[in-house]
């Protein structure tokens, strides 16, 4: 009997040591690879105030260059929104990172996301974006955005004589999202009435400030005002979206007029139509996108402009030999838009030094290796625009304006990446480049202006902006002397 019992321990030590010899070779690569170098922080919160600590602070960057520092330049530990995360940094993380999409890695959000937004298919936020990834070229190929560039300069005619115009003073970000936020309505919902824009302005303001935020669900947080602030903007919605099937009913409304009627005649890969509850989703969602970092651009833009009187002659002679070449009421055009070419180079300098899109997360799909660090499967990972945008080893005295870097080829590839990389580039990209500069167009040819608060700190929440609103006191161009 105590030779059975011997010989089953032998029996069970063997298994356990096979078992383990399994999985040691299994994964040798990885399990022989130590994680990358760094801290995790406090427990469940990790480093996350930290983390968005410096970006209310006005300093984004420092969160990730002092670790570069003290840990490694190309890839760091950490703990986010309480998960266990890699920052990738530089050129080389940015590259495996977009070159890897949906093999190594995939699009992660926050649960925070996913509670501000529920999908009302029970579907994640990322399948979600998978499908309006989908569906977005429709929307932004050439021949769509070639219409776009006249209703965006229509709209912006009438912003600048509504919110501009015979003011000695006005306080610009506000404006700035009031104009990207009146064409996403109109382009999206052909909603233009500004009284019905109104609506959806200030519940929009509160999601987007707590979108990216710790995830406390209780009265007063920034997360619960944002849970709120998306319910009501739902319900508005979804009473457009009832309207709106009246009025294709009755042919007052066509089909491809804009999104919402794409949607609403459109079935899936199933053959059925999407809910209203869903579109509304769907369109919540393109709100957010089609106007929070453009708004943020232009604000920024203007901030620069005000700072560097040479660059804004140059922008005001490239912007004004346009208006000289348009008859009585005409419209901006697409071959306008191709002749600002030294404007744009204005602002992707000013994307570059204050990027509206400061990172964005990935999902370790598998074990693998990074720049020999072991990145565990499920992991989040971190890519930061600042680690290159703001890297003298890729933009030569990094703190310098100098729209010349992006003449010629431009950057180095994976350095410059406001709108991301790879398969998840934004593709709203066009359509942003194409409201930013009928934005610098309609300033430019009317107004100079002065900054009134010189050194107005730059807060990130969890956009850049400007603490105070940038206030300006403006000067009419026919005033000037």
């Amino acid at each position: 009997m105590e030779f059975f019992y011997v010989s089953l321990l032998c029996l069970f030590v063997c298994l356990v040591f096979l078992s383990l010899h399994f999985l040691f070779y299994k994964n040798k690569s990885v399990v022989s690879s130590p994680l990358p170098p760094g801290k995790i922080g406090w427990p469940v919160i990790g480093e996350s105030l930290e983390f968005l600590s410096t970006g209310w602070k006005g300093h984004p960057e420092k969160f990730i260059f002092d670790r570069m520092a003290k840990y490694s330049s190309i890839v760091f530990k950490t703990h986010l929104l309480g998960e266990q995360a890699a920052v990738f940094c530089g050129a080389s993380g940015n590259k495996f990172l977009f070159s890897n999409e949906n093999k190594l890695v995939q699009a992660w959000w926050p649960n925070s996301v996913n509670k501000i937004f529920p999908s009302s298919t029970q579907t994640s936020s990322k399948e979600e974006a998978i499908k309006m990834r989908k569906m977005l070229p429709n929307f932004m190929k050439p021949e769509a955005l070639h219409r776009y560039v006249g209703i965006m300069d229509h709209i912006a005619q009438r912003h600048f004589a509504s919110g501009w115009e015979n003011h000695d003073q006005v306080v610009v970000f506000p404006l700035a999202k009031q104009y990207t936020f009146w064409l996403a309505c109109r382009l999206f919902l052909s909603v233009e009435d500004p009284n019905d824009v109104a609506k959806f302005a200030d519940p929009f303001d509160v999601l987007a400030s707590g979108l990216i935020s710790i995830p406390i669900d209780m009265p007063g947080t920034p997360f619960n005002r944002a849970i709120k602030a998306s319910n009501s903007i739902r319900k508005e919605l979804v009473a457009i979206i009832k309207q709106r099937k009246i009025d294709l009913g009755e042919g007052k409304a066509s089909a491809t007029q804009d999104i919402l009627s794409h949607m609403l005649l459109t079935c899936d890969e199933n053959g059925k139509f999407r809910g209203e509850l869903d579109i509304a989703d769907k369109i919540l969602g393109l709100l957010i996108g089609g106007h929070d970092t453009a708004s943020s651009a232009c604000a920024f833009i203007v901030k620069y402009l005000a700072e560097l009187p040479e660059i804004y002659e140059r922008v005001y002679k490239e912007q004004m030999k346009i208006t000289k070449s348009k008859g009585p009421g005409e419209l901006l055009n697409w071959e306008d838009i191709q002749k600002m070419k030294y404007s744009w180079n204005v602002a992707c300098e000013v994307l570059r030094l204050v990027p509206p899109l400061q990172g964005a997360f990935r999902e370790a799909l598998s074990d693998f290796i990074f720049n020999g660090f072991s990145i565990p499967k499920g992991w989040k990972i971190y890519w930061s625009a600042n680690s290159t945008h703001r890297s003298g080893e890729f933009f030569p005295e990094p703190e310098k304006f100098d729209p010349s870097r992006f003449e010629g080829s431009g950057p180095a590839p994976y350095t410059f990446v406001p709108f991301g990389g790879g398969p998840r580039m934004c593709p709203g990209k066009e359509y942003a480049r194409l409201e930013i500069l009928v934005f610098m167009h309609h300033i430019v040819k009317r107004f100079k202006w002065d900054k009134i608060i010189p050194d107005e700190k730059i807060v990130v929440n969890p956009m850049p902006i400007p603490a105070k609103g940038l206030p300006v006191r403006l000067y009419p161009q026919n005033q000037q002397a």
